[in-house]
């Protein structure tokens, strides 16, 4: 009867965690200097969120069969997008290159916003959940009255 409260609650927590990793990019988005590689300072490099489900599909089978719920969801990692960085170029920027060329960081600010209303939209969808949940349950006490 809980269960479903646990799936949307890590579902919330994932989502929330996908949002921050999203605002720390847009926060970055023009840092030349994020770490240092091989003596030389590297731009902010994008991250991306990684999640699974909490079970694997033969265990959620075997479940659903005994009619227990399970499910939920996960966050394994935290990655960088290795896509390459973007070359501007700017002669008088610190961080040029010999030939004046700044490598700037590969967060594209309309790709993490879309990924921001994707978030906000899956998290708002698991708060509808949890919130019908709680309805139902409430209206089940309520016959007993």
């Amino acid at each position: 009867m809980f269960q479903s409260f646990n799936v949307s609650a890590s579902a919330l927590t994932a989502q929330r965690l996908r949002m921050d990793v999203i605002s720390a990019n847009m926060a970055n988005v023009d840092t030349t200097r994020a770490k240092m590689v091989d003596g030389k300072w590297q731009p902010y490099r994008r991250k991306m969120v990684v999640m699974q489900p909490n079970e694997s599909f033969s265990s959620f089978l075997s479940q659903a069969m005994n009619e227990r719920s399970a499910g939920g969801v996960k966050v394994t990692k935290i990655i960088e997008d290795e896509t390459p960085f973007k070359l501007v170029y700017d002669p008088s920027h610190p961080d040029a290159d010999e030939n004046g060329y700044v490598q700037l960081p590969n967060v594209d600010p309309l790709k993490e916003m879309v990924d921001l209303m994707s978030a906000t939209r899956s998290y708002e969808a698991n708060v509808t959940v949890l919130n019908a949940t709680k309805g139902m349950l409430m209206k089940a006490l309520e016959i007993g009255k």
